[in-house]
């Protein structure tokens, strides 16, 4: 399937993740001093993959899938030395890890951003939304006290929006992203530079609703949260908000539960698809989570000194050897500690959860601390076999 648009000059043309093999090897019911021959894929061709249905089927045997009940215990301290509400560990469709509060609905933060993404699949794959459409062919502009839009401004495409490559450095009606550290107004051509920028994520909410003439959370509610289930999904407490005098175009903030939040990651880890149903466009998936922004070349300049390029509103892993078990993998990030990080390499999603407002945050640093942790919690490998103690 062709995805409209073209892109950036500066992106790498490789894709990064997508069909990547799960390396946790032949896990079959391990116990004891057992061993067990190892796979080359987790998620095994012959098997087909599971989803959740109105819950999720939890691993009773951490061992039988490549664990050990002492790396887990691990992770379950660092977690309640830490400000985490909930979090959700899912390997292979089922839980692995629960720990704290995951069913309360709360506050999403920027991960709203990947979500979004998420639904504008659909309607570039359709041809409803263009990626190559430039902001002034669709009527798009601003007001407030920084005044309109330059001429050049308009001139970024909406493909430039989801790479948060558009040069334009107009303040959003939200808070929260790296305006003060913006270029002048003009002085960079659209897709010139990488800056994170809620007015570009916040004029995609706008332009998503006007080509595809629904609202972001009604779309979110028949496209998405059916369809895989949502167990806590409430449209209702949901509307998009911002400050006028500031931008025209409004925030679209959700609130989602860990368990939910999981749901959205392992969606994205099965390719779009869910029991037989391609919800989101596999092509769009893959392109989505490619680094369109390498970490070499993230602004400001301290993001480089962090794990991660970025995608199309999709945060990637970058920078780190091509075989580590995080090649491929990419996450959606929100203030005060909102992740989503889908691990395929590990077969495995991640949910983390911070209740607003916090007492204390969860910066990505202690979560990639609790990641690690994770794969420190797999069970040992020898040449021809995986050892569960």
């Amino acid at each position: 399937m062709a995805m409209n648009g073209s892109s950036s000059p500066a992106a790498p043309r490789r894709w990064f993740a997508g069909a990547c093999l799960a390396v946790l090897a032949g896990l079959a019911q391990a116990c004891g001093s057992s061993r067990v021959p190892a796979s080359t894929d987790a998620r095994s061709a012959s098997a087909a993959p599971v989803y959740p249905d109105t819950g999720w089927e939890r691993i009773a045997d951490p061992t039988s899938v490549g664990y050990t009940r002492a790396g887990l215990d691990r992770v379950h301290s660092m977690l309640n030395g830490m400000n985490t509400t909930g979090m959700v560990v899912v390997v292979g469709g089922r839980v692995l890890l629960e720990h704290g509060d995951i069913d309360t609905l709360s506050y999403l933060a920027s991960a709203r951003k990947s979500v979004l993404s998420m639904l504008y699949g659909k309607y570039v794959a359709n041809g409803t939304i263009r990626l190559d459409e430039r902001l002034r062919d669709l009527g798009l502009d601003d007001r407030g006290e920084a005044g309109p839009l330059l001429p050049q401004e308009r001139e970024a495409t909406v493909e430039h929006l989801l790479m948060a490559r558009s040069g334009v450095y107009h303040p959003a009606s939200n808070p929260g992203d790296n305006l003060a550290d913006a270029p002048p107004r003009g002085s960079q051509k659209p897709g010139a530079y990488y800056l994170y920028s809620n007015w570009d994520f916040n004029a995609l909410g706008t332009i998503f609703e006007q080509k595809v003439g629904r609202g972001i959370y009604d779309a979110l509610e028949t496209d998405i949260a059916r369809p895989i289930g949502m167990q806590d999904w409430n449209r209702a407490i949901h509307r998009r908000t911002g400050d006028t005098t500031r931008s025209i175009h409004l925030a679209y903030h959700m609130t989602l539960s860990t368990r939910d939040m999981a749901r959205i990651g392992y969606l994205m880890l099965r390719d779009g698809q869910w029991r037989g149903t391609q919800v989101i466009p596999r092509d769009w998936v893959q392109r989505s989570v490619r680094p369109w922004t390498r970490v070499t070349d993230m602004n400001p300049p301290p993001l480089r000194n962090q794990r991660a390029g970025y995608g199309y509103l999709w945060w990637i892993w970058d920078g780190r050897e091509p075989r580590d078990v995080f090649d491929g993998s990419y996450s959606a990030r929100g203030a005060y500690g909102q992740y989503i990080a889908v691990i395929p390499r590990l077969d495995m999603v991640v949910a983390h959860k911070v209740a607003v407002p916090p007492e204390k945050n969860v910066s990505m640093a202690e979560f990639e601390r609790v990641l690690d942790a994770l794969v420190a919690a797999r069970c040992a490998k020898v040449p021809t076999s995986t050892v569960c103690p």
